[in-house]
C-alpha cells in the first residue's frame, strides 16, 4: 500500500489517472479526503459502522454541493446539481467514479457486502475493503492520493504501518497561485480567516452568537447552508497568502515523513515528472512494487500536461517577489528533506 500526499495543485491528480491506467495498480483517488480522519477510530467497529463510516456524506464537501460551488475533483454526476447533488456519499463523491461509470452500482455491492463484516480495527477494516477492490478490479497493488493531505502522514503511518509514502510537490509560487484559482483553496483560506478572528479551534465546532456577531458579513455568511459561493470565488485574495499556505504544508509533510524509515518513502517534484516522465514513472513503478510497462509509460506520458508550468512568471513583478518570499521557507524545507538536501 502506497500513499501519495503533499499539498494538492500539485500535479498529483494527473498522477491518479496515470496509476490507474496500470493493470496490476488500485488508483484511490481522494479517499482520505472523502472519509476523513473519522474513518479511523480507535475503538473496533463491526462492518455496519464501518460502513456508515465511510458511506455517510462528508459535512463539508456536502454543504459546497448544497451551495453550487462543485469543485473539478467532484466527479458523481450528480455533484454538479445544487439539490439533486446533495448527500452523495463519501465514497461516491470522488473514490468510485474514478473506477467505474456505475459509482452508485458498486457503491450499493460494496455496501451489501462491508455490513456483515465482523468487529475489529478501522485499519483492518479499510485493509479488507482495498483488498475487495483489489480482486473486483483485478489488481494487486494499492496507491491511494488525496490532495491536502501531507498532515494525515502520521495518522496513516500508526495505522498501516507497513505502507509506504510518496511525496508529491510541485513549484511553490505555481502551485500558490492554482490554489488561488481552486474555490476548495480559496474556501480553505477563508475558513482560516474565521478561525484566526473569533479563535475556534481548527476542528471546526459551532461557534457561539457573539463569534459569528463579531464576523464581517462576508464571512459570517459562509457559516449556513447553503452559503452564496460568490463569498468564495469573488472575494479579493492575495496570491501572496497562498504561498504561506504552500509553505505551511509542504514544510508539515517533509515534517512527518523525516521521522520515517528513508526507505518508506521518496519525493516526487512536478517539474521532475514533466521532464522526464519515463524515469520518473520507472522510479515510481519500483517503489509501488510493478512492472514498468512500456504501454502504461506510453499512457502516463500522454496524460501529463506541462501547460501551466512557470505560470506564476506571469504575475506583475511586486506580486511574484512577495509570492516567492512567502513560498521561500516551504522551499527550503522540501530541499532539506530531499535525499542530499
Amino acid at each position: 500500500m502506497t500513499f501519495v500526499v503533499g499539498s494538492g495543485r500539485s500535479g498529483s491528480t494527473a498522477l491518479s489517472r496515470i496509476v490507474r491506467a496500470h493493470p496490476d495498480l488500485l488508483s484511490l483517488s481522494e479517499f482520505w479526503a472523502s472519509v476523513g480522519s473519522r474513518a479511523l477510530p480507535e475503538a473496533p467497529v463491526d462492518g455496519a459502522e464501518f460502513w456508515r463510516l465511510v458511506a455517510d456524506p462528508h459535512p463539508g464537501f456536502d454543504s459546497m454541493v448544497r451551495s453550487g460551488m462543485p469543485i473539478p475533483e467532484f466527479l458523481h454526476p450528480r455533484a454538479a446539481e445544487p439539490h439533486g447533488g446533495a448527500g452523495i456519499p463519501a465514497l461516491s463523491l470522488m473514490v468510485l467514479p474514478h473506477l467505474t461509470d456505475d459509482p452508485d452500482g458498486l457503491f450499493e455491492e460494496l455496501g451489501r457486502s462491508v455490513v456483515t463484516w465482523p468487529r475489529r480495527t478501522a485499519p483492518e477494516h479499510h485493509q479488507q475493503l482495498f483488498d475487495v477492490l483489489c480482486a473486483r478490479f483485478g489488481r494487486r497493488a494499492v496507491v491511494e492520493r488525496s490532495g491536502y493531505s501531507g498532515h494525515r502522514v502520521a495518522q496513516l503511518h500508526a495505522a498501516f504501518p507497513g505502507a509506504r509514502f510518496v511525496h508529491m510537490f510541485r513549484d511553490g509560487p505555481d502551485c500558490a497561485l492554482s490554489m488561488s484559482r481552486h474555490p476548495g483553496f480559496r474556501l480553505i483560506l477563508l475558513q482560516r480567516e474565521i478561525q484566526r478572528r473569533t479563535g475556534a479551534a481548527p476542528a471546526g465546532g459551532a461557534l457561539t452568537e457573539e463569534q459569528v456577531r463579531a464576523l464581517p458579513p462576508e464571512l459570517a455568511g459562509l457559516l449556513s447552508v447553503p452559503f452564496d459561493p460568490a463569498l468564495v470565488l469573488e472575494r479579493p485574495l492575495p496570491v501572496a497568502e497562498f504561498g504561506a499556505l504552500w509553505s505551511e504544508l509542504v514544510t508539515e509533510v517533509a515534517g512527518h515523513l523525516g521521522r520515517l524509515p528513508r526507505g518508506q518513502w521518496m519525493p516526487l517534484a512536478y517539474e521532475d515528472l514533466l521532464d522526464a516522465p519515463r524515469r520518473e514513472l520507472g522510479r515510481l513503478a519500483a517503489f509501488f512494487g510493478v512492472e514498468p510497462l512500456p504501454q502504461w509509460l506510453d499512457a502516463g506520458c500522454a496524460l501529463l500536461d506541462g501547460s501551466r508550468r512557470g505560470a506564476s512568471l506571469r504575475l506583475p513583478p511586486g506580486e511574484l517577489a512577495a509570492l516567492r518570499a512567502r513560498c521561500a521557507p516551504g522551499t527550503v524545507a522540501i530541499r532539506a528533506a530531499s535525499p542530499g538536501g
